[in-house]
């Protein structure tokens, strides 16, 4: 410990100073205020002793510019003073001062109130210490964070890059994809394959949670229902010609459940919509595995929603699904949604009610394909009051114009 004493009397300093080297500290002497903050701009003490009576610049004066000078570490700063009175020594401590002595100075008075400051500066180092260590280890997790950062972005790109086409126009029918994660990653997965000439398939998945271990299941389900490799798309098969051609979407849910639950180790299950659209009559055949119902947006603006429920995919080894048919005419929409949207809420926490999101889709059919969807998002960030949702927003959108034969029977 450094101590710098600061008194006009020599024999006050003599005496002090042989103290405290009798007890081990380094000690430092000024004949002034002026001479210590010389000293002080040389090499700062750990500890001051100061006398309050002091000509030129008192002790109060200089307790007050030795706290203004700049320094890393806490300076201990004791007054000596014949000074008894609460008012004076509540003013020292106003100044800055941490301990008063009284003079004649006793020594083992002087002895304790030095072990006082060692300790708070001890206190102080050992702050400064653990101070410095965390923030050392918050520059270390602030660095893993910007690696995490860095690729959930590019898992971000990654899990978009499942949707290789948002939109696909197959001349008697658009199909159009939104899919907005409500983090970086999330749990939805929309897309769409090609069959033959005469059908195309579309889904709409759902994993349980959000974050990294949902979308890569959505990743590979993707791979499971792909629209570039046929031969690795689960809803298809091969007829006795060599050609394509589609499974009951039932029979495809099945599957999935059973690979689930016997290839895929993992907590997750989903919720899942397949359907299976027959371009030329509109005829759609669909099976639903506890995803919400979908909705069929008739030409003159009437909405009703459609399905038999169903259990999701992969909690039960022996959970069945059922299918059902409907027939879009010319100017039909069929809208398949994640309860992302079924369910989102607004400011209060009341939740979107099915009228009004037959309203809302009542209200935006002016548009068409990926501008329908833009405008369904943006009534519903009007609904909730922001554009960043709870849930992941997920849709497919079916705009079917008609084909050949439905329009000679129309």
């Amino acid at each position: 410990m450094r101590v710098l004493i600061v008194d006009d009397s020599k024999l006050q300093r003599r005496i002090l100073t042989a103290s405290l080297q009798r007890w081990g500290y380094q000690t430092v002497e000024a004949e002034s205020a002026e001479e210590a903050l010389e000293k002080c701009s040389e090499e700062m003490p750990d500890m001051v002793l100061s006398d309050w009576m002091m000509p030129g610049m008192d002790g109060l004066d200089f307790c007050q510019a030795f706290r203004k000078l700049p320094r890393q570490s806490y300076g201990y700063f004791i007054l000596l003073t014949s000074k008894s009175e609460k008012e004076a020594v509540a003013k020292g401590l106003d100044c800055g001062a941490d301990d008063f002595l009284t003079k004649p100075v006793n020594a083992s008075e002087l002895r304790a109130r030095l072990n006082a400051g060692d300790r708070v500066l001890q206190m102080e180092r050992e702050l400064t210490e653990k101070n410095a260590l965390i923030s050392q280890t918050l520059k270390k997790l602030q660095c893993l964070y910007d690696d995490i950062e860095r690729d959930l972005i590019e898992a971000k790109k990654l899990q978009q890059s499942l949707m290789r086409e948002k939109t696909r126009d197959f001349g008697t029918a658009t199909v159009s994809l939104l899919l907005r994660s409500s983090s970086h990653v999330g749990g939805d997965l929309v897309g769409f394959f090609p069959i033959n000439d005469a059908k195309m398939g579309v889904y709409a998945i759902d994993v349980s949670g959000h974050g990294i271990s949902s979308a890569l299941l959505t990743a590979r389900l993707a791979g499971h229902l792909s629209s570039t490799v046929p031969e690795q798309n689960v809803a298809l098969t091969k007829d006795e010609n060599g050609n394509f051609v589609p499974l009951p979407p039932t029979e495809v849910i099945t599957k999935l459940n059973r690979m689930v639950l016997t290839e895929m180790e993992t907590e997750h299950y989903f919720t899942m919509l397949l359907a299976e659209l027959d371009l030329e009559t509109g005829k759609v055949s669909l099976a639903q595995a506890g995803h919400p119902y979908p909705i069929v947006l008739r030409a003159d603006g009437r909405c009703s929603e459609i399905g038999v429920g169903g259990m999701p995919v992969g909690l039960l080894e022996d959970a069945r699904f059922e299918q059902c048919e409907l027939t879009l005419n010319p100017g039909d929409r069929l809208i398949i949604q994640s309860d992302g949207i079924t369910e989102c809420t607004d400011s209060k926490g009341n939740m979107l009610e099915a009228h009004e999101l037959h309203r809302n889709l009542s209200a935006v059919r002016e548009f068409e394909g990926p501008q329908f969807l833009d405008a369904l998002v943006q009534r519903l960030s009007e609904f909730t009051g922001s554009d960043q949702f709870d849930d992941d927003v997920s849709a497919v959108l079916l705009d079917y114009r008609g084909g050949q034969n439905c329009a000679r029977k129309c």
